[in-house]
């Protein structure tokens, strides 16, 4: 019976891909690894470093595991590890992942010098006055008059977008791009239903509401209540 291999090494044109085995000890694992990864050096040019990225399936691995494995692949001369992929993330990981995707439904006005922050994405319902600030992790939807801060993506997420029944921000902020109050068309006529967002040329964009169907098609994961 021919012996199931626990470590498959596969070239690619950015380096190798290391499919490990998800079923079998961390130890088999380990050493099976070490044994063809020695193998697979001998066969290349030392001169040229070669990328590894790291698939372990459904295995969780600690982190003193994940710098172990990494460290076995990195004393292979040549070999440099890109990345490490589980398909498992720990228990304060799923927490966070579930409160940074969470909608935060406040309903109030934010007057002068008031500050509401939410981790994920924040719905006001109600206005921001002049001096008011909203801060969130995630996207900012204003069912009212923007006329105070609003930043989005405050922990790095360029994605995010702000929307407002009607847009008169003093400040626009997403992630760490700034925009002052924006400018509208010259005839002055009201625009409502607008939102803002990062452009390809990493300027933050004030546009209507219905741009972002076809710029952010993640946003329709609130459909069916998710």
């Amino acid at each position: 019976m021919k012996k199931r291999q626990n470590v498959t090494i596969k070239g690619t044109k950015e380096g190798l891909v290391l499919h490990l085995d998800d079923t079998c000890s961390y130890e088999e694992l380990k050493k099976e690894l070490d044994q063809k990864l020695s193998a697979n050096s001998r066969t290349q040019d030392e001169r040229n470093l070669i990328s590894v990225k790291v698939n372990v399936g459904n295995r969780y691995l600690s982190l003193e595991q994940h710098e172990e494995l990494k460290e076995l692949i990195l004393q292979k001369r040549n070999l440099v590890v890109d990345d490490i992929v589980s398909n498992v993330i720990t228990l304060e990981e799923a927490k966070q992942q579930k409160i940074e995707n969470e909608v935060m439904t406040v309903s109030k006005i934010i007057r002068s010098g008031q500050v509401l922050e939410a981790p994920g994405d924040l719905l006001l319902i109600g206005d921001v006055n002049p001096g008011g600030t909203l801060i969130a992790g995630g996207n900012i939807f204003v069912m009212g008059t923007l006329k105070g801060v609003a930043h989005a993506g405050c922990f790095g997420n360029e994605e995010a977008v702000i929307a407002a029944s009607s847009m008169k921000p003093s400040q626009l902020r997403i992630s760490d791009q700034i925009n002052r109050s924006p400018d509208h068309s010259e005839n002055n006529e009201p625009r409502e239903m607008e939102c803002a967002y990062i452009n390809e040329d990493r300027k933050i964009i004030v546009d209507r509401l219905q741009v972002l169907v076809q710029l952010r098609p993640n946003l329709n994961r609130f459909e069916g209540g998710h």
